[in-house]
């Protein structure tokens, strides 16, 4: 069946015939491609047509899809165990995991998504301080629990909407606003509300508004900040976790957090989410603490086996597989900063790791939401019309991230630069 005939077809059944904003191509006139298959780096819609992948489920799919070591994991354990909202052996073997191979991480509790593992963060900070407001950045996104749809990135910068509606004032009165990457507007808050600021979260690298790494002193700041007013400093890395590098964002910076949230990779490609940190806190959490939290499929064992693939290979290959990652990363980056430079298009790159985003802007420099606002939307429409059509699957959306996986070649870098090259603004 064709795409545009399955789609307008899902328009009945589901609001914008999709399961997430982001993946409806609204702004760019476009009827998406409906996937039907994926293997290493290359994914085949219901057409038959081959695209070379740069979203991989927006990150998870580190080690390109349908991983033969992960697709095995998951058929041996669901062949006797789907699940049972009981304690298994395979959450056991992730928690250690986790804590053994992140820093500071003592203790982890599982849950099913981003989302969740940022609004529990955020729960537990609040319950571990006794205070309630929160400081999170313009232009982060944590998930769409209602406290943080303020000034929030990707879908909602995508859309044009400035929050939500079914979001109540009272859901986003403890909800403070900084700037990212400027010490000033955080002290300010700090100075006016420090005795009552439970936790400050943010994006160490952040992708939903386009890739963006949080600057060492900036960091630092954070750091002394929430110390000297008793707060906790949260670690958003459900996009950044085991990407930018094997040790996660929190190897980039001297400042290190009381609390990190995972998802995305750590789940295989599965729904999966995680918060962690220090014993003490976490052991704020019930059954052991007041802070209440709880998920029927927290620590399902399909997820658990799928990510535990995932992560296992991921460490025993780590140098072989980041190292080729971030070569791909740059002769991509290189390559595209060439092409521009030739064909005098306006464009910007940042760059960690497996993450990329191309913003066009005349700025040379992109460090926080109001230097992404300066972005040209129809140089972007054009770009993304011209790479999809062209077979190079990319984000719909200026303010997200390109993804590399261990699945790309050369081959497919020189195919994309190659598209590139033909693009006219």
């Amino acid at each position: 069946m064709r795409n545009d005939v399955i789609f307008h077809e899902s328009k009945k059944y589901m609001p914008g015939g999709v399961n997430s904003p982001v993946r409806s191509y609204k702004n760019t006139g476009m009827t998406p491609p409906i996937i039907k298959s994926g293997k290493g780096a290359i994914i085949i819609d219901e057409e038959g047509k081959e695209y070379i992948d740069f979203v991989l489920a927006w990150g998870p799919m580190i080690l390109g899809h349908s991983d033969r070591d992960v697709v095995k994991a998951i058929k041996e354990v669901s062949e006797s165990a789907i699940a049972f909202g009981a304690p298994t052996e395979l959450e056991l073997a992730m928690a250690k995991f986790l804590c053994k191979n992140s820093e500071n991480v003592e203790m982890i509790r599982m849950v099913n998504s981003g989302t969740e593992a940022t609004m529990s963060a955020i729960k537990l900070a609040r319950g571990y301080t006794k205070k309630n407001k929160i400081i999170k950045f313009a232009g982060c996104y944590h998930g769409h629990f209602d406290g943080f749809l303020v000034e929030a990135g990707s879908g909602v910068l995508t859309n044009g909407i400035p929050g939500s509606l079914g979001v109540p004032e009272d859901s986003i009165k403890n909800t403070l606003i900084a700037v990212y990457n400027d010490k000033d507007s955080v002290k300010s808050l700090f100075d006016k509300y420090g005795n009552d600021i439970a936790g400050v979260i943010i994006e160490p690298v952040a992708g939903n508004m386009g890739v963006i790494k949080a600057e060492e002193d900036f960091m630092n700041l954070l750091r002394e900040e929430c110390d000297k007013y008793g707060a906790l400093l949260i670690f958003d890395e459900v996009m950044s976790g085991f990407r930018v590098s094997y040790e996660g964002a929190q190897k980039l910076f001297t400042a290190k957090p009381d609390l990190v949230t995972y998802a995305k990779i750590i789940g295989g490609g599965l729904p999966c989410g995680v918060y962690g940190g220090k014993k003490e806190i976490m052991e704020c959490l019930s059954p052991v603490g007041e802070v209440y939290q709880a998920g029927t499929m927290s620590g399902n064992p399909i997820v658990m086996a799928a990510g535990l693939a995932t992560l296992n290979k991921l460490r025993n290959n780590k140098e072989e597989y980041y190292e080729k990652i971030d070569s791909l990363g740059k002769l991509l980056e290189d390559g595209l900063l060439d092409i521009a430079k030739e064909k005098s298009i306006p464009l910007t790159i940042n760059r960690y790791g497996g993450m990329l985003t191309i913003f066009f802007t005349t700025l040379k420099e992109v460090r926080n939401y109001e230097d992404v606002k300066t972005c040209d939307a129809e140089i972007f429409k054009k770009y993304f019309k011209h790479m999809i059509e062209n077979g190079i699957n990319i984000p719909p959306s200026q303010y997200e991230a390109l993804f590399l996986s261990v699945a790309h070649t050369e081959d497919h870098i020189n195919k994309f630069l190659e598209v590139f090259r033909n693009f006219n603004i």
